[in-house]
């Protein structure tokens, strides 16, 4: 998201922009990141960093997930704080939601139920980024943005089959499969669940139009009766099978699906209501095969290697 987020500021002519790779400043490290903010001084930051994965990565380290995050979202917003940023998007996930709640998911059903169990961690970290943004506009008249994405996928996303998403780890695995002349895919749980996408990009333009809206406009997000939180998809949802099927016709490679049901499907669906920035002009562009093509594409330019 944070290469998106660039992307899309410099298409606007936006080239002040302060930028540390993960190797260059740890923002799980307080004094770094003390140091970062009183070097750069930032008028506005979108705090992208995050330490994400797949329900394999999610149950296998749930300490590194609710722990690292909550370093770098706490340090971040800290120390924006400290040196008075008075504008700030936080994006979350759509995991923050409980499992079972109605659908398409509104933002004031946070913290209406339990959780899903698989990145119960990630989602609890998550959800106290949004309530620091939120307790910092209450107490310090700030202007904390809590973007809540749905699933996200685009160019420079990660590929590793074990702490991966389903979109990515799904393209490779058909990739590979088309290199090695094979045609039998194994895939998590039941293939039923519904899960909606939404181009990296495309979030990035919701983040930016957010903070070039003129102040007035966002006043409903900043009241005292909720979190000042947004959701942000696409709108359309599909079965993780037909998923499989369409990144087949991407790949051009027919595959056989051997569904893993020992495995966990995860919440049976998750479609954001996205209605509330719908209504100020912002909707995606890029619908899930356009995007598909494109990472495709972006997967065979960074890993020419694999064919």
């Amino acid at each position: 998201m944070g290469s998106a987020i660039v992307r899309c500021l410099k298409s606007k002519n936006y080239n002040n922009i302060s930028l540390r790779t993960h190797s260059e400043l740890d923002l799980t490290d307080q004094f770094a990141t003390r140091e970062f903010f009183l070097e750069e001084k930032p008028d506005i930051v979108f705090l992208a960093a995050a330490k994400v994965g797949g329900i394999h990565a999610n149950s296998s380290f749930p300490v590194e997930f609710i722990r690292d995050n909550l370093a770098i979202q706490n340090n971040v917003i800290n120390e924006a704080f400290r040196i008075g940023v008075k504008d700030l998007v936080f994006l979350g996930s759509s995991c923050i939601y409980p499992r079972d709640c109605s659908q398409p998911i509104t933002e004031d059903q946070l913290m209406t139920g339990p959780l899903e169990p698989t990145n119960r961690p990630y989602s609890i970290a998550k959800i106290s980024g949004i309530e620091l943004c939120w307790s910092y506009n209450k107490e310090f008249d700030t202007r904390y943005v809590a973007v809540m994405p749905t699933n996200l996928y685009g160019p420079g996303d990660s590929y590793d089959l074990n702490t991966s998403h389903v979109l990515p780890a799904l393209l490779r695995k058909c990739h590979e499969l088309k290199m090695n002349s094979q045609n039998m895919m194994t895939v998590w749980g039941s293939g039923q669940v519904f899960r909606e996408f939404l181009y990296s990009d495309d979030l990035a333009e919701a983040c930016v139009y957010l903070m070039t809206q003129p102040k007035d406009r966002l006043n409903f997000l900043f009241g005292t009766d909720g979190p000042p939180l947004i959701n942000v998809g696409s709108g359309a949802e599909h079965r993780i099978r037909d998923l499989v099927t369409l990144i087949s016709e991407v790949v051009e490679y027919r595959v056989e699906l051997n569904w893993d049901r020992t495995k966990p499907d995860g919440a049976p669906r998750k479609l954001l209501d996205s209605s509330k920035i719908r209504g100020l002009g912002w909707t995606p562009l890029i619908d899930l095969k356009d995007g598909l093509q494109r990472v495709y594409g972006d997967y065979l330019e960074r890993y020419s290697c694999e064919g």
